[in-house]
């Protein structure tokens, strides 16, 4: 794994969360796959999707970032604003050439704080 692999997703990701959706057409491989339930395949196809989701309008709050190989894990809290519960997010994110070519994600609401008492962040 390139070190540069690393600073080009947390970057990206800093970007998005800035409300820079365009960010996506760089990062992302023509040819994206993703593994989520309900996203779409593909570049443009993603992009027009993640446009409507829920994470392009929130706030989000990165806690960690983890590399290895090919792959940069982000965990963070994203957060919709209005009667929405805040949500714990895992990316996981497969680079090639510099590209994101592949997508994972693990979500889950963030329960009252004293069902956490170690928080989840």
């Amino acid at each position: 794994m390139d070190r540069t692999d690393k600073q080009l997703v947390v970057d990206g990701f800093r970007e998005f969360a800035a409300g820079n959706i365009d960010v996506l057409r760089t990062l992302l491989h023509e040819n994206f796959i993703e593994h989520s339930p309900g996203n779409k395949s593909g570049r443009d196809e993603f992009i027009e999707f993640i446009t409507t989701a829920p994470v392009a309008g929130a706030a989000l709050d990165l806690a960690r970032v983890i590399a290895e190989d090919d792959y940069v894990v982000l965990h963070y809290r994203m957060s919709p604003g209005g009667d929405e519960p805040d949500v714990a997010v895992v990316d996981i994110w497969r680079l090639e050439d510099g590209r994101i070519i592949e997508h994972w994600d693990v979500v889950q609401p963030v329960p009252e704080a004293d069902r956490i008492p170690n928080g989840m962040f």
